[in-house]
């Protein structure tokens, strides 16, 4: 018997509140043995992204061959990258591999600091997204990858958005409608040529940082145990916003505070 593990390639978060800290408690409140190779080391705290330090693509590929060669992976998420080079780097090495790949579409930080550089763009899509079960964008980088300047608001242009950015390469597609206004919370999937909504209400609250991270991350530990796609999308859209609620009175900081990733296991 052994572990399900989730590898997470990510940039970290310093003040544990998103990228590979939040996807680390994630996958162990799942139930998952994390592992994790680091992109960029970031200064960043509940107020925002004050600096970024990209790792040697080198390094990068080091970690990543190193844990493949001793350890069985049963899914990856894969988070900040940077730059072309290390999306490259990244895709070279996965294409080895048969575990599910969930790829979070980072493209700018929540205060609006790009964590993409604008020639990676293109090369994501090329290289990553035919490698991916699912990419999980948000609305305004759902926007960002089709080129496009208007935001998709309606229903109906949720949903083509959705298969445009599934005809650009990736097996599925998940567009995350938390920037939209409204007291619920909808995400659009388009899986197998299905489209599917999941909903849950709004919560008042001030700490959403890394609610995109620990979402692509629940997913990618339901996957490690075999669900299926949809399911796994349920499981986790519920996780995160038991997360949020259960962290909505926690005050970390000054600004937007943490998910409560371990809600199950705190009384």
């Amino acid at each position: 018997m052994r572990y399900r593990t989730v590898l997470t390639i990510a940039g970290s978060d310093g003040s544990g509140g998103a990228g590979i800290q939040a996807d680390l408690k994630t996958f162990a409140a799942l139930e998952c043995y994390g592992v994790s190779v680091i992109t960029a080391v970031t200064a960043q705290n509940t107020l925002g992204v004050a600096d970024s330090f990209e790792m040697p693509v080198s390094s990068i590929k080091a970690q990543l061959e190193t844990i493949l060669g001793d350890i069985p992976l049963d899914a990856v998420k894969i988070g900040m990258l940077g730059s072309a080079a290390i999306i490259r780097t990244v895709a070279g090495i996965l294409k080895k591999i048969e575990a599910p790949v969930v790829l979070d579409t980072v493209l700018q930080s929540s205060s609006g600091r790009e964590l993409l550089d604008a020639d990676a763009l293109p090369v994501m899509i090329e290289e990553l997204f035919p490698l991916a079960r699912l990419i999980t964008p948000n609305i305004p980088e759902s926007a960002l990858l089709l080129g496009e300047k208007r935001l998709p608001e309606t229903v109906e242009e949720i949903e083509r958005t959705a298969r445009m950015l599934q005809q650009t390469g990736a097996g599925s597609v998940l567009v995350k409608g938390g920037h939209l206004e409204g007291d619920r919370s909808n995400d659009c999937l388009l899986c197998n040529n299905r489209i599917s909504w999941f909903s849950t209400e709004r919560v008042t609250t001030r700490n959403t940082h890394g609610t995109g991270c620990t979402l692509s991350s629940a997913i990618a530990a339901f996957l490690a145990g075999g669900m299926a796609l949809e399911s796994a999308v349920e499981k986790a859209k519920t996780y995160t916003f038991e997360a949020i609620r259960a962290g909505a009175a926690y005050r970390l900081g000054e600004g937007s505070g943490p998910l409560h990733h371990c809600y199950r296991l705190w009384k």
